[in-house]
């Protein structure tokens, strides 16, 4: 077996590079380039004195080939024949494979279901910690099918299939769920650049915060993305945050609603929202109080009067939105082919 610290120091050759210089550019384990190598084919024409591994420019543009052809769903063995079988040009000028499977291995062993494609796609490159490709992924989603679009239908039930996984193999797939969560994250704090937002809304915000104990933010993330692209001006608090900095703010911000995000039903707490209704400021005479939406898992089963209910990301943007009168809406990209996926959590809301 080769040493792959010998590997890694010869892996500055500008003309061929070694596995283990390879394997980091990928973001793959060197054992992977060589089990593709004696499995499917894939390895390096030429071999240093012999024995090491030197990858050719055509070599590594055969396997980049594989990686994308993998993280789009294509099972293994077809996408090593179809980056065998491609040439420079076609690479070159984004020649589409073909439609990919879907079986139990176009997943990367996650229990994705009848998802989008594009879950599946995404889902294999987080299975691989391929953390250039998964943000690409991401972005590339949003600007072509929106924030709504993505999240519910790629990022969520992505989410959930990491989840289970994670939840029935003990401390096995942490690691992909804190980087693909990492990732979505960013992405969805990027949308003012990857998409247009309208113009903004100059009066009070909408208050966007986790009640107390409570963790999961990404759907409020999320949230705050979509009613960015509106031109909604919010505030997010984020996680788990007390009541008396819940209330504080409220005085302070005076905001036109106030978004309580529940995941679980222990942490789902009815008389905070009860007293968010009653808060009022202003002057006497034209005294105003926050409209209070309950959103999440956590407040399912609950019909409180004066709380609106939200469910799922599109109805609560629409719902806060409608509180601002007639705002333009963001531009329409197409919507991503194939059957409907599940909502995701902030659809549970």
């Amino acid at each position: 077996m080769v040493d792959e610290q010998q590997e890694d120091r010869d892996g500055d050759d500008g003309a061929a590079v070694t596995t283990g210089a390879l394997a980091r550019r990928l973001g793959v384990s060197p054992t992977t380039l060589r089990s593709w190598d004696r499995r499917y084919g894939l390895g390096p024409a030429v071999r240093a004195d012999g024995r090491h591994r030197r990858w050719s420019r055509r070599d590594v543009a055969m396997v980049e080939d594989m990686c994308r052809l993998t993280a789009t769903g294509v099972p293994p063995a077809e996408a090593a024949r179809i980056a065998r079988e491609r040439g420079p040009a076609e690479r070159a000028g984004g020649a589409a494979p073909p439609a990919p499977v879907r079986g139990d291995r176009a997943g990367a062993g996650l229990p994705l279901g009848d998802v989008r494609q594009e879950s599946r796609g995404l889902a294999r490159a987080a299975v691989r910690l391929d953390a250039p490709e998964v943000q690409s992924r991401l972005n590339a989603l949003v600007r072509g099918h929106g924030l709504t679009v993505t999240w519910d239908e790629v990022m969520v039930p992505t989410l959930r299939a990491v989840g289970r996984k994670w939840a029935s193999s003990g401390d096995r797939y942490v690691e992909v769920e804190h980087l693909l969560s990492w990732h979505i994250s960013t992405t969805l704090r990027s949308v003012p650049l990857l998409v247009p937002a309208g113009p903004p809304v100059d009066a009070a915000p909408v208050l966007l915060a986790c009640v107390p104990d409570e963790q999961h933010t990404l759907p409020l993330e999320a949230l705050h993305a979509a009613l960015g692209e509106r031109g909604v001006p919010t505030r997010i608090l984020g996680a788990a945050v007390p009541v008396e900095a819940l209330l504080a703010s409220v005085r302070r911000v005076g905001p036109v609603a106030v978004v309580l995000w529940s995941q679980a039903r222990s942490t789902a707490s009815v008389p905070l929202a009860q007293h968010l209704t009653t808060m009022e400021w202003g002057v006497k005479g034209a005294r105003r109080s926050p409209v209070v939406l309950t959103a999440g898992p956590g407040w399912a089963g609950r019909t409180v009067p004066g709380l609106v209910r939200c469910h799922g990301l599109g109805d609560a943007t629409s719902t806060l939105s409608a509180l601002y009168g007639d705002l333009p809406g963001p531009s329409a990209p197409g919507d991503l082919p194939g059957p409907a996926a599940p909502g995701g959590p902030a659809a549970d809301g």
